[in-house]
């Protein structure tokens, strides 16, 4: 009974390993255009580095990769120990977009004003929403297409073990999505971290979430957040 309900010992599962993009060069007080697909900082591309070493000995039978650059520097990362894959773009597994109808050239602040964005930042304290935020992609569109995207690349590898490089708000929705969680935000992954999923005979159990083992080396944990 157990080994169906958390498809354990049953074949033909696929294996769903979601990793969060490493560190990015970000500042949160620029500009929106400059928000919105920052590369790696030295920091992330060591953390970046240690994951692709964590998966190496791993059977992996594809990699799919949001299109933003901070999550194809991690996926390259991991697909350098897999020299036969190439690493599979798919558009709809970038991040929220949060202010995107903001322009580009404006700041948040500058925008919508200051009062305004810390009502926001409070709301997500309790509600943890993307609605809470003005100017931003709807929290359903978000979930649907996010969604779609992850279970898209289940459909093309049923069976086999699969790796999805993405960002925060993408694993949220997709592991909130297996344990019903209302939040939009039901945990913070750290930058690197390894979440896992397993999708077989009609069903999506969450296996793993947030592992950082991997992040500790010589120079301490880089874990980050």
């Amino acid at each position: 009974m157990f080994d169906q309900a958390f498809l354990t010992g049953v074949d033909g599962v696929t294996e769903v390993i979601m990793v969060r993009h490493a560190q990015p060069d970000i500042n949160f007080e620029g500009v929106v255009g400059d928000i919105i697909d920052p590369p790696l900082t030295e920091y992330g591309r060591m953390q970046a580095r240690l994951t692709g070493e964590a998966l190496s000995l791993k059977q992996i039978d594809a990699i799919f990769a949001s299109p933003l650059k901070r999550a194809m520097e991690t996926a390259e990362a991991i697909a350098g120990h897999h020299k036969s894959l190439e690493i599979r773009i798919l558009d709809d597994l970038r991040e929220v977009e949060v202010f995107r109808d903001v322009p580009p050239d404006k700041t948040a602040i500058e925008f919508v004003g200051r009062e305004l964005l810390l009502a926001a930042r409070q709301r997500m304290l309790d509600e943890r929403s993307w609605d809470v935020y003005p100017y931003t992609e709807p929290s359903r569109d978000f979930r649907k297409r996010t969604i779609n995207a992850v279970e898209s690349c289940i459909a093309r590898n049923e069976g086999e073990r699969i790796v999805i490089v993405c960002h925060g708000g993408v694993i949220n929705s997709y592991l909130g999505h297996i344990i019903r969680s209302s939040y939009d935000m039901f945990f913070r992954p750290a930058h690197a971290s390894i979440n896992i999923a397993v999708a077989g005979e009609g069903r999506r159990v969450l296996r793993l979430v947030n592992d950082t083992h991997h992040l500790s080396a010589a120079e301490g944990d880089l874990a980050t957040y």
